[in-house]
């Protein structure tokens, strides 16, 4: 298809010129598909291309001879031409601008830079994704404190290249102590700040077994080796960013209480942007489970400190309650979406199967035909969302302790009845939609990061405290934060929680019990082939988020940095509001959208952190893109 590019070019001394020419697309950008240094076309990059036609070659080498300008237009025509003659699955991508992240051997893309530097090289070291994946959580610990952590949980995904796949839980559960109106008062009403703050909010915390279980599984490295870095970190320091510096300022659950005060306040002597951030508890914590195992964290030393806190200060966690936890090794839930494979999280993450159920429903309709800002997409998106979202509340739950109609949501034929119930012109008020009939069978401070390995390893991951900072609880002794989890269950049931979400019984609290995440990690395959590693932070809108990513990139074709910068709306059923990002919706969409029927927020938000991987079928590099809304991530390859 012909179509205009416009493209800023360096040449070899650094100059720069925007120009448009009238190209094939992939032929316009063959030369960016590599760069060999920062601005500069990388020559090499096309011999994959042109060495598979092998009419090319004798002009390749005479066109080596030429001086730089013609060379360029030579390399230009004859990539065109080699481009033309590939078949589909082996065309180069188009790339456009901004240009994602590039390596040939690996990626590694987080909501932190140090630990980005943490799982590269750990790759660059021989270690493989899921080395690489373990590195960097617990890097993550030390360097991006709000959601990095030890006393928290998740989910993580991994897919190895030999076809082998997997879905680690090692979400929290409900402690021993634990019941069902625990969070209620007399009255029979909700306690403000009883599931969200304080000592009574965390849950069993399960990232320390969930890392384990992925290393044993599926790593290579010894699990000191995968400690050491963050330890090491912790124990020297690292320069604050201007982002940690005001989250650590401003967190008012860090202010609630005086260990975590202490540590990541200075009672008051706040960190400013650029000091060196020193972590002596949690560099010795992490020093225990370097030496002692993971285990130290259930049964040793580090144990005892939390089982103390907790008892000292009216928790519920015990020490048989750290001992009897164990992370859990699923298989992935699985969908398909315009002929490409889909991985995800099945519960008790609703994120797979809420996401494979809006997925199923837009395969009804010509998206790709619909404008990317056009209100037709929105209003389609936002009916869309709102119908999983209403199944969301009611359906899903742990499958441990509930029946939760899994294959029934996904399934296409339920996914073409909910597509039916969509206006074209209208919005159907939230009031009157309920939850459908399938077949029977976070403040959203979470954080996610990718790796993708030499070989087409991969892991995508996402792990939270929930809240920011989670309960503000910091062991003490011990120097890391707890989670508020426990909020994640209906601890009353129909009533919203702290991300306004609506839940029902199947969400209730119970003893050993895993509360509902959101959380997305997912896997996109073509042919048994890698594709896309994504996922993002930000509770309810986690879902949303990953979807719009894959839509960007399968739809309208989107290099995988812009998908991630593209942005976003928010729709969870109730409240009845659209959630948006500043100047992400123009006002004559807005009207569009508002005549037929929809609300939106208040103000506009920024929403999720997306980091995510790319590998080129056509030339074998991995595009990394870290999310410009969180200004520490970062995505680096080599």
């Amino acid at each position: 298809m012909q179509q205009t590019e416009k493209r800023l070019y360096r040449s070899r001394n650094g100059s720069s010129s925007n120009f448009s020419r009238r190209l094939p697309g992939p032929a316009c950008i063959a030369g960016l598909h590599r760069i060999d240094k920062p601005g500069m076309l990388g020559y090499s990059s096309l011999l994959p291309v042109l060495a598979k036609t092998a009419k090319f070659r004798p002009l390749f080498m005479r066109m080596m001879k030429l001086s730089n300008t013609p060379r360029l237009t030579v390399l230009i025509t004859l990539t065109t031409l080699a481009w033309a003659q590939q078949p589909d699955s082996k065309r180069p991508r188009e790339i456009g601008y901004p240009l994602p992240a590039h390596g040939r051997h690996g990626m590694v893309a987080s909501s932190d830079r140090i630990a980005s530097s943490v799982g590269l090289d750990v790759l660059k070291r021989g270690g493989n994704a899921v080395d690489a994946a373990v590195a960097v959580a617990l890097a993550l610990a030390v360097t991006h404190p709000s959601a990095g952590n030890l006393g928290g949980g998740g989910f993580m995904l991994i897919r190895m290249a030999d076809g082998r796949a997997g879905a680690i839980d090692y979400r929290e559960t409900a402690p021993e102590k634990a019941s069902h109106d625990m969070y209620l008062g007399a009255d029979g009403k909700l306690v403000p700040q009883l599931s969200t703050s304080g000592y009574l909010a965390s849950g069993v915390p399960g990232t320390v077994s969930g890392l384990s279980l992925a290393l044993s599984k599926f790593g290579k490295m010894p699990w000191a080796d995968a400690v050491e870095p963050a330890r090491k970190i912790a124990a020297d320091g690292f320069a604050v960013s201007y982002t940690l510096a005001a989250a650590l300022r401003s967190s008012r659950a860090i202010r609630a209480f005086p260990e975590g005060k202490r540590i990541f306040q200075r009672d008051g002597k706040f960190y400013e942007e650029g000091e060196v951030f020193q972590q002596p508890e949690l560099a010795a914590t992490l020093g225990r489970l370097k030496s002692n195992g993971p285990r130290e964290f259930c049964e040793g030393q580090t144990a005892q400190l939390l089982a103390a806190d907790m008892r000292e200060h009216g928790g519920i966690i015990t020490l048989d309650d750290l001992k009897n936890y164990h992370a859990v090794l699923r298989e992935p839930l699985k969908g398909t979406y315009r002929g490409y494979d889909l991985l995800s999280m099945p519960p008790p993450s609703s994120g797979g199967v809420a996401l494979f159920e809006m997925l199923n429903i837009l395969e009804r309709f010509p998206v790709p035909s619909m404008g990317f800002d056009s209100s037709e997409k929105d209003h389609l998106l936002i009916e869309t969302m709102r119908r999983a979202f209403a199944d969301r509340a009611e359906f899903l739950g742990d499958t441990d302790f509930v029946k939760v109609p899994v294959s029934g949501l996904i399934d296409k034929q339920y996914a073409s009845r909910l597509a039916q119930t969509i206006d074209s012109a209208h919005a159907t008020a939230s009031s009157i939609i309920g939850h459908g009939e399938p077949a029977r069978e976070e403040r959203p401070e979470t954080t996610h990061f990718t790796v993708v390995d030499a070989d087409g390893n991969a892991v995508s991951n996402t792990y939270t405290l929930n809240g920011s900072f989670g309960s503000g609880v910091v062991v003490r002794g011990a120097g890391f934060f707890m989670n508020n989890e426990m909020d994640d269950f209906a601890a009353k049931p129909g009533e919203p929680n702290m991300f306004g979400l609506i839940q029902g019984e199947a969400n209730s609290v119970a003893p050993h019990k895993r509360p509902l995440s959101a959380m997305t990690p997912t896997l996109v395959l073509k042919d048994q082939k890698l594709i896309l590693a994504v996922g993002s932070p930000g509770g309810p809108t986690i879902i949303n988020t990953v979807l719009q990513v894959i839509l960007n990139v399968f739809d309208y074709h989107m290099n995988i940095q812009q998908a991630v910068n593209a942005p976003r709306l928010h729709h969870q059923w109730k409240p009845d509001v659209i959630a948006f990002e500043p100047f992400g919706i123009s006002e004559d969409v807005r009207r569009a959208l508002e005549k037929e029927g929809h609300h939106f927020a208040d103000q506009p938000g920024y929403m999720g952190d997306a980091e995510a991987v790319m590998i080129d079928q056509g030339t074998g590099l991995r595009w990394g893109a870290s999310d410009p809304r969180n200004a520490d991530s970062a995505a680096l390859g080599y």
